[in-house]
């Protein structure tokens, strides 16, 4: 698992009939920091999420897991959008203020 931001939204007007009613985003993963980490990735959501926001992505053949993307040909899924994240008993994240502390 990964934390991700959304960064914007994947059009297909052509994709295979498995994937077809599934919104695609763009997702740059990033550390606890906030700071990207790796290359932006394309990930079917799962669970309505929005530019901006912070998610968990899963890949591999976890990323076809999930009731939307079972049997499908995916690679990466974003299953989870981030409410709080907690440290060492500090909070580190809170989804209201949308960054990391």
């Amino acid at each position: 698992m990964l934390f991700a931001r959304v960064t914007g939204n994947v059009v297909c007007t052509r994709k295979d009939d498995k994937l077809v009613g599934t919104k695609l985003l763009m997702v740059q993963p990033v550390g606890l920091d906030d700071k990207p980490r790796g290359n932006t990735l394309v990930g079917v959501d799962s669970v309505g999420a929005g530019i901006g926001e912070l998610v968990l992505l899963v890949q591999g053949s976890s990323a076809r897991q999930t009731s939307k993307t079972e049997n499908t040909p995916v690679d990466c899924t974003v299953f989870a959008i981030v409410d709080t994240i907690e440290k060492d008993g500090k909070v580190v994240f809170k989804k209201s203020s949308d960054k990391m502390e």
